[in-house]
């Protein structure tokens, strides 16, 4: 008898992949990568809306930050996939126009976290409010955005990891799986494992930041090296194309830079500027606006 193909063989627990990722109001497309997205920025502004109050912040300062951080960061985050995946854009046969294509997939964390702090930068720069504890009260909730978002890919059936035949395996159209795992039907899903590890560091920071009162941007130090154990895991599962350097995906070695920096910022600003800033010193440093305002009522950590 001769054998079924192997594309055939999956544990009917194995995670389906949706069957359309975009939808039309009239000629309007509505594309469920960009509401991850968006869902995910919602979700950080509100939540860190939250954590800088606590911290003696003023309301609607991270909505102030966001106007500028957002925009930085989404530019920065597919320049960074462009920049690091430009075999797919350039040279022979390629469309270049197809690096504005966004609502396609592909945007790099690590150019959203470094353009996106550019623009917090410059908007607590403009308000007078310092950028380490907006960092800190901002960095659960990026992470969460990043698990949020991390669910685009399953719309789009992309940035899954090696074939598998684990019960939760997802299983992936044939248009979308590379040409040597044609005859493959399911593989690790990759999305899930970030989303959820992502959920997990958000966690940890809100705990350690509890427990030990951090500050001077030690949070958001904790998210990066926390983050980042995670991501090189995923990312030696992925199959997806990727430029190596030395051997190694570029983006494991962003990995290691990044773990090594920010454990050592960790190290050293607990030794030079140990304990959280004080919440009347923050609220301080916002200069005054127009119009009079409440005194600033710290309210508890979040």
């Amino acid at each position: 008898m001769t054998a079924a193909p192997p594309a055939l063989l999956f544990s009917p627990l194995s995670i389906p992949s949706p069957g359309q990722g975009v939808w039309h109001l009239g000629g309007l497309p509505i594309r469920a990568y960009a509401l991850c997205i968006i869902a995910g920025v919602v979700a950080a502004v509100w939540f860190g809306g939250r954590r800088w109050v606590a911290r003696g912040g003023r309301s609607g300062e991270v909505g102030d930050v966001a106007l500028w951080a957002v925009p930085f960061g989404l530019i920065g985050a597919r320049a960074y996939h462009v920049a690091t995946d430009h075999d797919l854009y350039f040279g022979a046969g390629k469309n270049a126009w197809g690096a504005l294509e966004v609502w396609h997939g592909g945007l790099g964390i690590w150019g959203a976290v470094i353009l996106g702090g550019v623009g917090a930068w410059i908007a607590c720069h403009r308000r007078g409010i310092p950028l380490p504890p907006m960092a800190d009260a901002l960095a659960p909730g990026i992470v969460l955005a990043q698990a949020t978002g991390r669910w685009g890919n399953w719309f789009n059936q992309e940035l899954f990891g090696r074939p598998t035949t684990l019960p939760w395996g997802l299983r992936i159209d044939p248009a979308h799986r590379p040409e040597r795992y044609a005859d493959v039907a399911t593989f690790h899903p990759t999305f899930l494992y970030e989303s959820l590890w992502c959920i997990g560091v958000a966690i940890l920071c809100i705990w350690a930041d509890r427990r030990w009162r951090m500050g001077h941007g030690r949070v958001f130090a904790l998210y990066v090296a926390a983050y980042v154990v995670g991501r090189a895991m995923w990312e030696m599962l992925r199959v997806d194309p990727a430029n190596d350097f030395l051997g190694l995906r570029v983006n494991l070695w962003v990995c290691l830079i990044a773990f090594v920096g920010s454990v050592t910022y960790l190290m050293l600003s607990l030794r030079l500027r140990p304990g959280r800033e004080d919440p009347a010193e923050i609220a301080a440093l916002d200069p005054p606006r127009n119009h009079p305002e409440p005194p600033v009522e710290v309210t508890s950590e979040v």
